[in-house]
Formats: C-alpha cells, structure tokens, sequence
C-alpha cells in the first residue's frame, strides 16, 4: 500500500506538470524503462558537457573563394562560352543542327498557286510548318472534323482516279483540310489507298479516316473540276456544305464526248501516227478502220467484265490483223506503218509519265505500283500482237524487220500529222474543249523540237526526245500556273507525237521470227524513249517551279526537297 505522504508527493508533481504544460498528463509509474542511447542525436553533447559556441560566420564558403588579402582583376570584355571557338578559327554551321540565331521563320503569302504552297508545307515536319494567312472566322464556329476528313479523301480519290500524281494528290488534300482549320494534318497517298490523320493538339487522341481507289477512269474534264474547287476552297470563298454540293455536281456531269466519238479518234489517232512514221492516205485508212475495231473490241470485253489486261489483249490484235492481212494480199502498202500506228493508240503513256513522276519525287510504293501496272498493259500488247503476227508468219506474210519504216523528211506533213495526232488524243482524255486547242499546239511544238534536234542536227533520238518532252513539261506547268489546273491537261496529249510504236513494232516483229538479240535491242530502246519521256517531262515541271516564283512569294515556292539517303 502507498503511504499518504507518497500519494501527497505524487499530487504535487502532477500540479506542477499542469501549471508548465498546461494538460494533465497520465500517471506514469517511476520505474518505466529509460530512452535508448540511439534516441539522442550524435551532434548533441553528453550531459553535463557545455554547447560550444557558434562560428563568428555562419555562411557557407567554397574552396574556389580568393583568400583574404589577394586581390583580383575583372576580365576585359564580355563574357565567353565554352562552346565559341577561339578567335581566328573560322567554322560553318553544321548541317542538320540548329542555326545559332536559331530558324528563321517562313511565311506563306497566299499570292502563290495553292500547289506551291501546299507542297512546301508537305516536305516540312509537322513541328517546322508555317501557318499560312487565313481570316479569322469568330462569328461561326468551325466544320466537324469527320466532315472535313471525308471531304478531303473524296476529293483526292477523284484526283487520284484521274491520273495524277501522288504529290499533287496529297498537296490537295492537305490543301483542302488545312483550308478547313486541320492545320496538324497528315495526308497519306499510295497506288490504291488514301488516308488523312488529323491530331487537335499532342494530348489529343487522333482522327484517321481512309478510303480506296477501286474504279479508275479517264476525264481529264472532271479532274480541272476538281482543281477548281481546291483552288476555290483554299481561297475561302466556299463553305463546307458548298464543297459538298460543288463535288457532288462534279459526280453527276456526263462526258463531254460520247463514245462513237472516242471510237472515232482512236481510229484517227492511229492514221496520223502512221503518216507521222511515213505512210500515206490510204495507211491512214487502213490504220485508222484497224484501231476502231480494236477500241470496239476492247468496249466489247470491258461490258463483259474482263479485267484490263484482256482489253488490251482484245484492242492489240485488229490493228496487227489489218497490216498481216494487207502483206498476205500483196497490197502496196506500208503493213509496218498501219501496225505501228495501232500501237500508238495503245501505248500508256499517261500512266508511265505519272509512274516516273511519283518514283522521282520519292513516292516510291505508288511509282512501283503504277509502273506495274504499265508493264501488265505492255504485256497484254505484246500477246495480242506477236498471236497475230506469228499466226501471219505462219500464213506467208512477208514481214520483214530489216525494211525498217522510210524514213523521209516531210516537215510539214509529220508536223500537222503530230497535231492531229495530239488532238484526238485530248478526245480520248475527255478534256474540256477550250484546252484542247492549247494541247494540240504543244504537241506540234513537240514534234518540231525532235525533228530538230533528230533529223536536223543528228542527235540520237533518246535526248532528241528527252528535251522535246521536257519543252512539253515546261510549257505545262506554265499553263496549270496560269490557269490554276492540272499540267496533265497540257502534257499528256502533247506526248502523243513521241510515243515509241515503231521502236515497239519491230521489237516484236523480231521475237515473232525467234530473233531475241534484235527483238531484246529494240524492246530496249522502247524502253529508254519511254523513261525519255517521263523524266523530260518532270524535268521540265521541276524547272518551271524553280525558275518561276510569284512576286512576294519567294519563300512559298522555295519548297525543301525531300532528304533521301545517299548509297550509305
């Protein structure tokens, strides 16, 4: 038991504890266990040991302080970087590094054509694109983007459909979503396939949208429709639902020419490019009833559903079977001009043009996929040919390769042939009439050039024709420039003249009689005329952007190229 003068004892300390720390605390009994040593700090001095007393300077110091009486000298002149080299060695900025001053900015004056612009922006990153001038529209609010995505693709699958190429068709659909506010928009084109991705911002979820290429088709009259309404949308002056209306009424427009026309001017296509190579009126005739069986042919296989190889399987053998039956009859007439003059017609050379232009400008799927197509038609060609002409071997027929085509210098003739030729060629393409006027002449013009360079002068005929499809290629982007239009409309009949049907002919002559040396020699310099072509022509577009430029829009046309690797 606890005696009274150790409860008093107790009473006491609790009522001191109350008055210091104002709560009461539990009573605690006098034996608990003392603190471990590891509860005090090790900077705490023991019991009974005095603090020490507090440094006269409390800041910190650095062992790279001046000591006390040592002086120093400020340095002389600004302050240096470690990165600037000495004076007096001289270094140029390092490609691919960010300029000191850092990137000027580039601005894009909407003087420019919709083309140039556009394709500045697409060889740019996404991070480095310049925003183009646009009026601010506060008082609406701005389209749906789903609505814009699907405006955009069905726009480029017109464009694509028509034949263009895949630079211009991404240039318009960027075009079309950045006229719209899609500013981080990325278009993606290939051979049969198109998509757009559109990301608001980099914490937003993006928004793709694509649709497929199934049916091509020739209108070149639709495919200037269609530039003009880019043209309008990036100009402001068409709304959302207008472009919808605007491409709908493009869908619906019939063809400017009906088809016994197109029959009619691949018969005459097919007589003027027999004159071109020497024949006379009544190779004309001839070559002209051979190719309008042919087309009617290939009509006749396409409503059947055949796919396009046998259409041209089908178009290939009437004309070859007009000049075998021409040598069986002993007629005095050139079978070797009515042949090649049927192969003009037949050639795709709309389609190996856009084939060299997009591996050129580094669309390299689509290229490959378009000159796979070109090489599928040329097969089809060469079957329905060497079954006709090795059926007329067999018969007799007295087709020889070494009596090559005369060649006689007839200026003014093979130049109205050209002409004629380019002509019916713009039938075929279904171009709007007032343009056909314009293609015509350069095609004339074209041929003029050749016959120059080739007959006149002697050069040999791959850079004879080289330089007349270039001279074509630049007075087409001339005319899109000016007119806000495609260049095919201007360059894909002016070609016509150049196309190679002879070189073609007798190279399949030469297989049909088992001469592959000859055959394979005249293949190859088809061939070589053909890429002739398509890289004269680019060239010439290049040099026309290059060269061109609008007043206060240098920077617009000053488009980067796109950075490839270089064998390494």
């Amino acid at each position: 038991m606890v005696s009274v003068a150790e409860r008093r004892r107790r009473g006491a300390t609790v009522a001191d504890r109350q008055r210091k720390g104002g709560a009461q605390e539990p009573d605690v009994p006098e034996d608990r266990k003392p603190q471990s040593d590891e509860a005090h700090s090790a900077f705490t001095p023991p019991l009974g040991v005095p603090m020490p007393p507090p440094p006269e300077d409390s800041q910190t110091t650095s062992e790279f302080a001046v000591p006390e009486g040592l002086t120093t000298e400020p340095p002389q002149g600004p302050e240096g970087s470690a990165f600037v080299p000495p004076p007096g060695v001289v270094t140029g900025d390092t490609p691919g590094l960010t300029p000191p001053h850092g990137i000027p900015a580039l601005r894009i004056s909407s003087d420019s054509p919709w083309q140039d612009r556009m394709r500045t922006m697409l060889r740019m990153p996404l991070g480095e694109r310049p925003t183009p001038e646009r009026p601010e529209k506060t008082d609406e609010p701005g389209p749906a983007v789903p609505r814009v995505l699907d405006l955009t693709l069905r726009i480029g699958e017109l464009l694509l459909a028509g034949g263009e190429g895949a630079e211009d068709v991404e240039a318009a659909m960027f075009a079309v979503a950045h006229a719209y506010g899609l500013d981080r928009c990325e278009p993606t084109v290939t051979f049969t396939l198109l998509s757009v991705s559109y990301q608001a911002s980099l914490v937003d979820d993006p928004v793709t949208a694509s649709r497929t290429v199934r049916r091509r088709g020739t209108d070149y009259t639709r495919l200037a429709a269609v530039f003009r309404l880019v043209h309008d949308i990036t100009s402001h002056a068409v709304t959302l639902e207008e472009a919808y209306g605007r491409l709908a009424e493009i869908r619906r427009n019939r063809h400017p020419y009906p088809g016994w026309a197109l029959t009619v001017a691949a018969g005459v296509l097919a007589g003027a490019a027999s004159m071109l190579v020497g024949g006379d009126w009544p190779v004309f005739f001839a070559a002209a009833v051979g190719a309008m069986l042919g087309d009617r042919l290939a009509w006749l296989a396409s409503g059947r559903g055949l796919p396009e190889f046998y259409q041209f399987v089908a178009a290939a053998m009437p004309p070859a079977a007009m000049g075998v039956a021409l040598s069986l009859a002993d007629v005095d007439l050139q079978a070797s001009a009515v042949i090649t003059g049927g192969l003009f017609a037949l050639i795709p050379g709309r389609a190996l043009v856009a084939g060299v232009q997009d591996g050129l400008t580094g669309y390299y799927i689509t290229a490959s996929a378009r000159l796979l197509e070109v090489g599928y038609l040329i097969v089809g060609i060469v079957c329905g040919v060497l079954t006709v002409l090795y059926g007329g071997l067999q018969l007799g027929a007295k087709l020889n390769p070494e009596a090559t085509l005369r060649h006689v210098e007839r200026p003014v003739i093979q130049t109205l042939s050209a002409m004629v030729l380019a002509l019916a060629f713009c039938v075929l393409l279904q171009q709007e009439r007032h343009t056909v006027l314009v293609a015509t002449l350069n095609g004339g013009v074209a041929w003029i050039i050749y016959g120059a360079l080739h007959d006149t002068a002697g050069v040999p005929a791959v850079p004879s024709t080289a330089v007349a499809a270039g001279l074509v290629g630049l007075f087409g982007q001339l005319m899109s420039r000016y007119r806000h239009t495609s260049a095919l409309l201007y360059v894909t009949a002016a070609i016509g003249p150049l196309l190679p049907g002879s070189a073609t002919y007798f190279g399949l002559l030469s297989l049909a009689r088992d001469e592959l040396d000859r055959g394979i020699a005249h293949l190859t310099q088809a061939a070589a005329l053909a890429l002739a072509i398509a890289i004269g022509v680019n060239l010439g577009g290049e040099v026309a952007r290059l060269v061109l430029k609008t007043p206060g829009a240098e920077t617009a046309t000053a488009r980067r190229a796109a950075k490839r690797t270089r064998g390494f």
